[in-house]
C-alpha cells in the first residue's frame, strides 16, 4: 500500500471499514459489494487519442446495458490480416497507438476496443465474463481475426475466448504480462481489504451463481491447454502486477505452443512500451 496515494488510501480504508462492518451482519452482502469494489476500475483513461488514433473508423456495439466504442483501422490496400488488440484492467486502447500504427504500417487490418467501464465506452464495472462476451461481439462483427495481442486482463480475456472459438496452429496470440489465476488477484485483493475467509468464500459461491463458474476457472493455464494458436508470451521479472512466478508456472506445463520472452527492469506496463518488445511483437504477428 507504500505506492498508494493519500486520497486512494483513505478511500480504501473508509471501504474496508464498511466491508468489515457489513461482514458482521451478513458475509454474503459484504462478499456481493466487495466483489462489485473488484470489478470496478479506480482510475480512468478519459484522454482521447492522437489525431491518428481518433482517425480510425469509429465502431461501436451494445453489450446488454450499456454501448462499448472502439476504432478499426484499414491499410490503403487489402489488408494481409486482421489483428484485434486487447487493453489490461484500468488501461485503454489508445494506450496501444504505437502498435496500431506499426501493424498497419505492415499492411494490417487493426481494431481496437475499449473494454466495459474503460475508456470511452460505457459501464461502472467490468466482470471478466464481460470482456470475453465483448471480444466475441467482436469477432463476429468485424472478424475473423487472424492475430490477437493482450495486456494484462486483456491476455487472459483473450485466451478465455479462443479457448471456446474455432482457430487454427496459424492464429498468432500475443500475450504480453497476461492475468494467470484470477484466484491469485482475488486472495491479494481480500488480504488488502482484511476480507474474512467467510466472505471470500461467499464471494466465491457468488460469482458460481452469476457466471456459472467459480474464481478457478478463470485461469490462463486452464485455457492455454485448449489453444492451438502460435503464442508468443511476454513476462518481465520485475512485474509486480503479475508476478514472474506465476508465468513460470505456465512454462513449466510445457506448451509447444509458446515462445517465451522474459525481460528484466521494465515492469508491468514498460515492457509493451519497449521499442525492442514492439518490434519483436509486430514480428511475430
Amino acid at each position: 500500500m507504500g505506492s498508494l496515494k493519500l486520497n486512494q488510501k483513505l478511500a480504501l480504508g473508509y471501504v474496508r471499514a464498511r466491508l468489515n462492518i457489513l461482514s458482521l451482519v451478513s458475509p454474503r452482502k459484504a462478499a456481493v459489494k466487495a466483489f462489485r469494489f473488484f470489478c470496478t476500475p479506480q482510475q480512468k483513461v478519459t484522454k482521447k487519442g492522437s489525431a491518428f488514433f481518433e482517425g480510425g473508423e469509429r465502431l461501436s456495439l451494445r453489450l446488454d446495458k450499456h454501448v462499448v466504442r472502439g476504432h478499426r483501422w484499414v491499410p490503403v490496400h487489402t489488408p494481409l490480416k486482421k489483428i484485434l488488440i486487447a487493453h489490461g484492467f484500468e488501461s485503454a486502447s489508445r494506450n496501444f497507438e504505437a502498435y496500431i500504427t506499426a501493424l498497419l504500417k505492415k499492411g494490417y487490418e487493426v481494431v481496437a476496443f475499449d473494454a466495459p467501464a474503460h475508456g470511452q465506452s460505457g459501464g461502472k464495472r467490468m466482470l471478466l465474463t464481460d470482456y470475453v462476451k465483448m471480444l466475441r461481439l467482436i469477432e463476429q462483427n468485424y472478424g475473423p481475426f487472424e492475430g490477437y495481442m493482450g495486456h494484462s486482463l486483456g491476455g487472459l480475456a483473450l485466451s478465455l475466448f479462443l479457448e471456446n472459438h474455432p482457430h487454427r496452429r496459424e492464429t498468432a496470440l500475443v500475450l504480453v504480462a497476461p492475468a494467470v489465476e484470477t484466484t491469485v488477484a482475488v486472495a491479494a485483493f481480500t488480504e488488502l481489504l482484511h476480507l474474512s475467509p467467510e466472505v471470500s468464500a461467499e464471494m466465491d459461491e457468488y460469482v458460481q451463481e452469476i457466471s456459472g463458474h467459480n474464481f478457478s476457472w478463470y485461469s490462463l493455464r486452464r485455457a492455454l491447454n485448449q489453444i492451438q494458436a502460435s503464442v508468443l508470451y511476454l513476462q518481465d521479472e520485475d512485474d509486480r502486477i503479475t508476478p514472474l512466478k506465476e508465468a513460470l508456472l505456465v512454462r513449466r506445463d510445457g506448451h509447444p505452443n509458446i515462445q517465451w520472452i522474459i525481460t528484466s527492469g521494465l515492469g508491468h506496463r514498460k515492457i509493451y512500451k519497449d521499442q525492442e518488445i514492439l518490434d519483436r511483437i509486430v514480428s511475430f504477428l
